[in-house]
């Protein structure tokens, strides 16, 4: 059993953990306009599916079927594996529009602010990535991510692990692009510094407006680094409805900042009720 000494130790370094992942978090903040990311016009998306079979070999899964997969025949969903997919959606003209799914790299990721031991890090570069070494498997960013992104291992009974899109940092380390960016035979996906790519996505829209209704990532809780040029409104390609414009660990602090004074504040409740206990006899 443990004893009421190294109850108080853990909850007193778990709460200066939960502290410390803040400042991990504040300490990577960079220039928004200098980080990576990547431009997706969906007008130019062909739903052929290259980025997501990249992405697979890349973080090395198997690869998709050779044989034909036509519309709609993706896995459909994020999930541990599948880092990125191609959803395909009905837009108002009634055809099919494939949109691309991975992690959005926010500006200010909830993931980050929420984790506790510091498993996610937003580099100053731009991705989000994950340090499986040190995940205690608690789950909290997978429940923060305001777009459903991190998904569970849960095939893995002794040691899950949480996935999601890195953006290929190793490969930007070396000065690649992504391996999606890469394949993309069309060029719907368009790598570069966040600024950069924002000022073209304004200029394609004012150039053509008859082709664009709508820039996605700009904004929304409070930036991301994969900003989407659409025909269609984003709502009707199955984008989050409600997003505030600002950033969401504002919003999460204000929850997890008190996490370390509860924990605290639980391990001296508990502490008195094992000395009343051993002192009344009870124990």
């Amino acid at each position: 059993m443990i004893s009421r000494r190294r109850f108080l130790q853990a909850s007193a370094t778990g709460a200066l953990t939960v502290l410390g992942a803040r400042g991990v978090f504040a300490k990577t903040k960079a220039d928004p306009a200098d980080a990576a990311a990547v431009l997706v016009d969906l007008t130019r998306c062909i739903g052929c599916r290259a980025c997501e079979n990249a992405c697979r070999v890349r973080a090395g899964f198997p690869g998709l079927p050779t044989a034909p997969i036509g519309y709609g025949a993706g896995d459909g969903q994020l999930t541990f594996r599948t880092r990125t997919f191609i959803d395909f959606r009905n837009g108002n003209s009634k055809q099919h529009q494939p949109v691309k799914r991975q992690c959005m790299h926010c500006l200010e990721p909830a993931c980050v602010s929420v984790c506790p031991v510091a498993a996610l890090e937003k580099t100053a570069t731009g991705p989000v990535v994950y340090h499986e070494n040190v995940c205690i498997g608690c789950r909290y960013c997978i429940l923060a991510c305001p777009f459903g992104v991190a998904k569970y291992e849960w095939d893995n009974a002794l040691m899950p692990r949480v996935g999601k899109c890195d953006f290929c940092a190793d490969r930007q380390a070396e000065g690649r692009p992504p391996a999606c960016v890469a394949a993309c035979p069309t060029g719907t996906l368009k790598f570069g510094t966040r600024g950069v790519l924002l000022q073209e996505a304004r200029a394609r829209m004012s150039a053509q407006p008859n082709r664009y209704v709508a820039i996605y990532g700009d904004e929304v809780v409070g930036g991301t680094s994969w900003i989407y040029l659409s025909a269609t409104p984003p709502e009707e390609l199955g984008f989050p409805k409600g997003l505030p414009p600002g950033a969401l660990p504002q919003l999460t602090w204000k929850a997890i900042a008190k996490l370390p004074f509860v924990v605290i504040g639980v391990g001296l409740l508990l502490s008195l009720v094992v000395r009343w206990r051993t002192r009344s006899g009870h124990a």
